[in-house]
């Protein structure tokens, strides 16, 4: 496996080890399932840290999957993500630097989110053609507003995370080693209860339509017959008028349809 798990004190450690970006291999999918499993079910585990190994959280799927079974092997990266987002106990992302495509979609699945100024935080799916297929336009806009997001998606350029930090992207800013800062802001937040799922943030947007058909003139303009950037707009306003699972849904079909294509 390609991700560790370690208990000190009370609180499970996976590191996530798969040089040199700590990609989502199956192995990596695999080895962060099992290490949550395995915090779950220990009694004397009070809380969860997931990291990445050097100076990568995670930067997305694994490039030497692509078009193998292995891509598309159980447990994916939706799955990796509900088991966190629905773990009983705390899962607190350690954000130690570049985390970017499913990397940031697998942070916005836990429950908090703990950042070192510099870390490089983006979504650039639109660059290959496609959009974000595991819930990141879906969880983006409830944590850092519906027009950044959408800027975010639409431009897949990478933001630093200092930049993020007065929204609701991350709980803490650490100075020093992210993974100790972790450790002890799990401490504190290991007994509250109901844990927060940033799929339940509430997305209030009441000029939702005027804003959307600004959006899409904007990206008609520039994207000319590019069909991601156009299907990002749609699925950033699937996250503002449907239900998460709705949304989710609507995202998922639109990352099928556009990883047929020729442009992807």
């Amino acid at each position: 496996m390609t991700a560790t798990t370690q208990v000190k004190d009370g609180i499970a450690v996976i590191t996530v080890d798969n040089p040199p970006v700590n990609s989502m291999s199956l192995a990596a999918r695999e080895g962060i399932v099992a290490g949550v499993e395995q915090a779950l079910a220990d009694p004397s585990v009070k809380a969860i840290v997931l990291t990445g190994k050097g100076k990568s959280f995670c930067a997305g799927a694994e490039i030497k999957e692509f078009d193998t079974p292995a891509a598309f092997a159980e447990p994916s990266l939706a799955t990796v993500i509900e088991t966190i987002e629905f773990a009983s106990k705390p899962v607190v992302a350690a954000i130690n630097g570049t985390t970017m495509g499913g990397g940031l979609e697998l942070a916005l699945g836990c429950h908090y989110r703990v950042a070192i100024a510099g870390a490089q935080i983006a979504l650039p799916e639109v660059k290959l053609g496609i959009l974000p297929g595991a819930g990141g336009t879906q969880r983006l806009p409830r944590v850092v507003g519906v027009e950044l997001a959408l800027n975010m998606i639409v431009s897949g350029t990478p933001m630093p995370s200092e930049k993020l930090a007065k929204t609701a992207l991350f709980d803490r800013m650490v100075e020093g080693d992210v993974v100790e800062g972790a450790i002890a802001f799990a401490r504190e937040i290991a007994d509250r209860r109901p844990l927060p799922k940033v799929r339940d943030i509430k997305i209030d947007f009441p000029l939702h339509e005027a804003f959307f058909s600004f959006a899409r003139n904007t990206v008609n303009a520039v994207a000319k017959n590019y069909p991601a950037p156009k299907k990002c707009v749609d699925a950033v306003e699937a996250a503002v008028t449907k239900r998460f699972d709705d949304g989710i849904a609507f995202e998922r079909a639109s990352f099928v349809e556009l990883v047929q294509t020729p442009e992807s």
